[in-house]
């Protein structure tokens, strides 16, 4: 049954409902506005860490609804951004979260990953991997890790 009447909308609603109820359950919240914005820190920080690039193919795996979340606010000329180590990038998705927003920056980071991991294309992914510091593979699943 169409809830918009709109197949492409409907479509981007039911995949972007399924990113969130795998974000939610990563985090172990039933709260839908904490685990998009805690996905959206964590997308946001890896955009603006990859490079502009991967950062554009990383988006358009994206469902359409969270892709526009992605690229929010976003400024290329400021990319890539330079985090060395694990902490720095945390504090980048700390950066990200709306102020009050009851979530570790770290395990935001880590369930959107883990999210990924399920729901996009595993090359894409590994590409990513590449492009970060290697404290932050820690943040990975096990999965993608180990190569």
């Amino acid at each position: 049954m169409s809830t918009t009447g709109l197949d492409t909308f409907d479509t981007t609603i039911q995949e972007t409902n399924h990113w969130l109820k795998i974000m939610m359950g990563e985090l172990a919240t039933d709260d839908r506005r904490t685990a998009f914005n805690a996905l959206r820190a964590a997308l946001h920080a890896l955009r603006d860490r990859v490079g502009l690039e991967n950062a554009v193919h990383l988006g358009a795996q994206l469902p359409m609804l969270l892709r526009g979340a992605y690229y929010e606010g976003w400024h290329p000329a400021g990319t890539p951004t330079r985090e060395r180590h694990l902490s720095a990038f945390i504090d980048h998705v700390a950066a990200q979260l709306p102020r009050g927003t009851a979530v570790n920056p770290g395990e935001a980071a880590r369930a959107c990953l883990a999210v990924m991991e399920r729901c996009l294309d595993r090359g894409e992914l590994l590409k990513l991997r590449g492009c970060l510091p290697h404290e932050v593979l820690n943040l990975f699943p096990d999965s993608l890790v180990r190569q």
